[in-house]
């Protein structure tokens, strides 16, 4: 039977990540078997974990899911705000999105209960591209097409560059290996551009292809076996923070 650290069988269970673990347990807000325990405890999947009273130990066998999210859903895990992602799956047991895409915007979302595997995929400096499809509200000239991809200054910073390429008059494509709050609309503002429709169709190997909008489906073997080779050299977030 595998041993492993408490934080990482919390994270393990979709709970939290595993520096919100041990912040959980330096609080003492987390027992094992009954017993509240302190940072660096080993546990193995027979031990019992509760958080704040409510136990947490992984009993539900790993999913990886592809969803095709609509407008108007809100990738949130709080079930008492309206439209949220969570009420409108209704997946048999815990999940939880992996990064978001905004209320207006559509398309490609992960999710998971492995709270293991999240900080690789969501670690910007791992430069995995995500691919959307931007309608706007004036014609896509070349200028905007290269300012988009230079970098624009957004949020005190200025976005790296990427690849941007017109689909049509008023659309184009965008592939970014960076994930600031409301990046691509906030670069078409900075241009005096408006977003009139933003569509993610890839995350880094997968695509939403044919799934239709509001439906969901498991990973393939193939997209799994090419995710985890994509992460496989990623820094998690305690060591990329160093």
């Amino acid at each position: 039977m595998e041993i492993k650290r408490l934080n990482k069988a919390i994270a393990q269970t979709g709970y939290c990540s595993r520096r919100a673990a041990d912040r959980l347990i330096e609080e003492g807000r987390v027992k094992v078997n009954g017993e509240t325990v302190g940072l660096g405890v080993q546990v193995t999947d027979a031990d019992e974990i509760s958080v704040n009273g409510e136990v947490v130990t992984k009993k539900d066998e790993t999913v990886y899911l592809v969803f095709n999210k609509p407008t108007g859903i809100t990738c949130t895990t709080d079930t008492s705000i309206q439209g949220n992602i969570i009420s409108y799956i209704t997946y048999p047991f815990r999940i939880f999105p992996i990064g978001r895409l905004d209320k207006p915007s559509e398309g490609l979302i992960f999710l998971t209960n492995d709270g293991d595997i999240v900080n690789k995929i969501l670690r910007s400096r791992n430069n995995h591209e995500k691919e959307y499809i931007v309608g706007v509200n004036k014609k896509v000239t070349d200028w905007f097409l290269k300012k988009m991809s230079n970098g624009i200054p957004i949020l005190e910073t200025v976005t790296k560059k990427c690849k941007v390429e017109r689909i049509d008059d008023y659309s184009f494509r965008i592939i970014l290996t960076q994930g600031l709050n409301r990046q691509i609309r906030r670069m078409c503002e900075y241009l005096d551009f408006e977003v009139r429709t933003l569509k993610r169709v890839r995350i880094m190997n997968v695509e939403v292809g044919r799934l239709r909008k509001g439906s969901l489906r498991e990973f393939t073997k193939e997209e799994m076996e090419g995710l985890l080779e994509l992460i496989g050299d990623s820094s998690k977030t305690e060591e990329a923070s160093r």
